[in-house]
């Protein structure tokens, strides 16, 4: 291990915030990161160090690699996080298009709308292959009210059902920020009572396994039944609350597009763009074109 890597690895321990699969996306990227430097011929240890001309080689880097728009702005929020943790956050512009005396950023904005949807539907029949209770349950809950598969696993139903909504709590979820799901059907309501009965005052972490183990159980038991892409059953609950929200199909699952909307469908469109993005644990809106285009 490289001397900046062992530091970036020391400065992670000390800062922990996160989810687990945060912290793994943010150790994977610095160390990459670390990686690059050294290939660039920048060879120094100490994070305090980072400089703007840092950031614009691997910037440049990454440009001539085709990485796309994306990528590249996911890096950026680790570097920023890096920044921040030494103290030299104001050296970077705030907007990822933006530039001050020392740097300009120059990543242009996110503009991919998809044309097609990456909504999936459970497989019940793949599901029934899957052995171990506490997966399947996860999966269920990942269908039922849009969870990513950490909150799913991490999910304790004696914390979380407060009867007409689920609380989520902020350790369970990305970026930490805990938010709020209804309850709206009887069918969600079932498999709730299911998850209490299995889970009682625990989470979907078989006793004598930590989480690190049971997203390998669940890894494994998904592979070997078929039931891959489950991120998908995320962007099935988006369209189908946008279609009962709205009472008109998602764009990406053949409904009508924005332009085709009244200006009072419009609005009736941002504000449940809006919900759906609360649900989800989002903030924004814009981030809901991924699931339900625009």
């Amino acid at each position: 291990m490289s001397n900046l890597k062992y530091q970036l690895k020391v400065l992670m321990d000390r800062n922990q915030e996160g989810s687990f699969g945060v912290k793994a996306e943010r150790k994977k990227v610095l160390f990459l990161i670390a990686g690059q430097l050294k290939e660039g011929g920048y060879r120094w240890s100490d994070p305090k160090s980072v400089k703007p001309k840092h950031v614009s080689h691997l910037i440049e880097r990454w440009k001539t690699e085709g990485l796309s728009v994306s990528t590249i702005k996911n890096r950026m929020a680790h570097i920023r996080w890096w920044t921040e943790k030494v103290g030299k956050a104001s050296m970077l512009p705030k907007s990822n298009n933006g530039a001050n005396q020392a740097i300009s950023l120059d990543i242009e904005k996110r503009c991919y709308v998809p044309t097609e949807s990456k909504a999936k539907l459970l497989d019940m029949e793949k599901l029934d292959k899957v052995s171990d209770p506490l997966v399947k349950l996860s999966l269920q809950l990942q269908a039922a009210f849009g969870m990513r598969r950490e909150e799913a696993i991490k999910f304790s139903p004696s914390f979380a059902d407060r009867g007409e909504k689920l609380v989520m709590k902020a350790s369970w979820c990305k970026g930490g920020r805990s938010r709020e799901i209804p309850i709206r059907t009887e069918r969600q309501r079932e498999l709730l009572r299911e998850v209490h009965r299995v889970a009682a005052q625990g989470s979907l972490i078989r006793r004598d396994r930590n989480y690190v183990q049971q997203l390998k159980s669940y890894e494994r038991q998904t592979s070997l039944a078929g039931l891959n892409k489950n991120h998908g059953l995320r962007h099935m609950y988006a369209q189908d609350r946008y279609y009962e929200l709205t009472g008109w199909k998602a764009p990406v699952a053949g409904g009508p597009s924005s332009k085709e909307l009244s200006p009072e469908q419009k609005d009736k469109d941002r504000a449940v763009r809006l919900t759906i993005s609360n649900e989800l644990g989002h903030s924004r809106e814009q981030i809901t074109v991924q699931y339900l285009g625009r």
